[in-house]
């Protein structure tokens, strides 16, 4: 149930006004990915791929372009690394929060680079898309570390506060 209310949260804070990239979307698939099942991991793609075409076209007003598809690609990958983290333990989770900042910022960025007319089709014109995208990387950053380690905390907290559980033992939610 958790996964799904960080899911939803994820989904919800696109529509909001925030700082650019600063969102749960990345804590939301890892923890979605960690704590539900295969058979269910569909779900977050079709909400989140919906809530990008519902964005792009109603309040971006871009149109619809196959590089498009490059993030829905990353959602899958953070989903399967979250299967990865089996442990559900925060450390972990944080690594893999860094690992798909990382990620995003050079697979979008690149994308940009080659789709787009905005740069040179030169290795100085790649260095000028990852150079302006900087500030966004940094609140990207930020919102992923902080989302994630919140997301995995909880169960941990929650079952620390549950009396006769113990720690060690592994989460049913």
């Amino acid at each position: 149930m958790l996964a799904y209310l960080f899911l939803l949260l994820a989904v919800a804070v696109r529509f909001m006004p925030h700082p650019w990239t600063f969102t749960p979307v990345t804590g939301a698939l890892l923890f979605f990915g960690a704590y539900r099942s295969r058979r269910e991991l569909w779900i977050p793609l079709v909400l989140l791929a919906i809530s990008d075409l519902a964005l792009n076209r109603f309040v971006y007003a871009y149109p619809f372009t196959l590089d498009q598809l490059v993030p829905f690609a990353w959602y899958a990958g953070v989903l399967w690394l979250g299967t990865k983290n089996v442990s559900r333990a925060v450390l972990p989770a944080v690594g893999a929060a860094l690992a798909g900042s990382v990620s995003f910022y050079l697979i979008t960025n690149f994308t940009v680079w080659a789709w787009m007319d905005m740069y040179p089709k030169t290795w100085a014109g790649l260095m000028a898309s990852y150079v302006a995208a900087l500030p966004f990387f940094r609140h990207g950053l930020e919102g992923d570390l902080l989302f994630t380690t919140g997301m995995f905390a909880i169960p941990l907290a929650l079952r620390a506060m549950s009396p006769g559980q113990e720690l060690h033992k592994p989460a049913s939610i």
